[in-house]
């Protein structure tokens, strides 16, 4: 069945849509039967959002990754970010996501 919604849908709540349907296929047909498939998924997308920004800014500020490091050296500023952008994507992929 073609989802003409999904692109309305953040990475998140697709990632999540995707994990349902592989996962729990009946809780997507009870939700889509009900209609509220779509706003759930913005739901999650949204509170996954949120909870990256707020991981991403309390591991940099825990680890000392702030504006300070960026102007000495901002190549491994750069680096320290993505790192704790990935930490932090996975622990929402758990929490979140993959539930």
């Amino acid at each position: 069945m073609k989802e003409n919604f999904i692109g309305s849908v953040g990475i998140w709540g697709q990632q999540h849509y995707q994990y349902l349907k592989e996962n729990k296929p009946t809780v997507v047909n009870v939700m889509r039967m009900n209609g509220n498939l779509k706003s759930y998924l913005r739901e999650v997308d949204e509170q996954a959002e949120e909870m990256l920004f707020q991981l991403v800014k309390q591991m940099a500020k825990d680890e000392g990754v702030d504006e300070a490091m960026k102007r000495r050296d901002q190549l491994y500023w750069v680096g320290r970010m993505n790192n704790i952008r990935n930490r932090a994507e996975e622990i929402v992929l758990r929490e979140v996501i993959f539930v």
